[in-house]
């Protein structure tokens, strides 16, 4: 009786880190042309960085990671407390697109970015946590940071 619940629990201790969040990328993070974040998620992928004074640049990427004017892309950016969020609308400045407000006041809350690649086109979500904190260790903001802290 004793060995099969020795076995049964050296399957279930081996077996579990594949169940526990260990099964991470090791893919290399990479900042943006401006040290911003890069939403992967969007085709062609783009930077999100927050200037100095608080408007967000979203710029295109192409494949070898170069800003690429945008085309017929639209964005909207939603970000600040859930009882009261700041909507960001964009405009075209060069090869980016600049939201026409400023974040928020604050220093870490959720944000939405939805981006159209088409004005036909279904937008595509990416949601993270804004954290405008520096990362120590690589002195990015934390919301693109590229540690692996």
């Amino acid at each position: 009786m004793k060995t099969p619940i020795l076995t049964l629990i050296a399957t279930l201790a081996l077996a579990l880190p594949a169940y526990t969040g260990n099964n991470h990328s090791h893919e290399k993070k990479v900042a943006g042309p401006n040290g911003g974040r890069i939403m992967k998620a969007i085709v062609p992928q783009a930077e999100f960085f927050v200037t100095s004074d608080r408007k967000v640049q979203i710029t295109f990427l192409s494949e070898d990671g170069k800003a690429i004017a945008p085309a017929a892309q639209s964005v909207t950016v939603t970000a600040g407390e859930r009882s009261a969020p700041t909507k960001l609308t964009f405009v075209k400045s060069g090869d980016t697109l600049i939201s026409e407000q400023p974040l928020p006041d604050g220093n870490d809350f959720p944000t939405v970015v939805q981006i159209k690649v088409t004005p036909e086109a279904k937008a595509v979500a990416v949601k993270f946590n804004l954290n405008l904190s520096e990362c120590p260790g690589c002195k990015l903001k934390e919301y693109a940071c590229i540690c692996s802290h």
